[in-house]
């Protein structure tokens, strides 16, 4: 995927949003059973950036500028 990751981690999550990695897992667990109950396949512990970004306004790729 040209050197960029598909899915975020939770310690990714939890810096983004500054929260702590065990609050993260929680939000990622929530997430991934929409997803799954949308019958996609999940991974536990990570969740699609393209899902991600969808559901947190104002989220912005690292490497973009505001």
């Amino acid at each position: 995927m040209n050197g960029q990751n598909y899915l975020l981690t939770a310690g990714e999550v939890a810096e983004t949003l500054g929260v702590s990695k065990g609050h993260a897992y929680k939000l990622i667990r929530e997430l991934n059973e929409e997803l799954q109950s949308k019958g996609y396949l999940i991974v536990a512990g990570k969740v699609p950036k393209a899902f991600w970004e969808t559901k947190f306004y104002g989220y912005n790729q690292p490497n973009q500028s505001a």
